[in-house]
């Protein structure tokens, strides 16, 4: 078996392709080809879920602004004072 134009053909012993003529009434074997080989590229999606986990943090921040405001107090004092005269008969 040999290639010849994209064809694989048989030979006989002589070297003579098998039924080179046809007698009327005759049939020839048929002629097996060579195998062609056809391509097909196909695309196929595969959908791949990620889970990827998200932790939130809640961080609260207290502020306490001080104001300071006086407070301001008094009290008062009586202080009595006795003043005599030099007068002996007022005492």
């Amino acid at each position: 078996m040999f290639k010849t134009n994209s064809r694989c053909v048989d030979m006989d012993m002589g070297g003579n392709m098998c039924c080179p003529t046809s007698l009327p009434g005759m049939e020839c074997e048929p002629v097996i080809e060579c195998p062609c080989e056809r391509v097909v590229n196909r695309q196929i999606c595969h959908h791949v879920p990620h889970i990827q986990p998200v932790h939130t943090r809640i961080v609260n921040h207290h502020i306490y602004n001080h104001s300071y405001m006086p407070q301001f107090t008094c009290c008062e004092e009586n202080q009595v004072s006795h003043v005599y005269d030099q007068n002996p008969c007022c005492r």
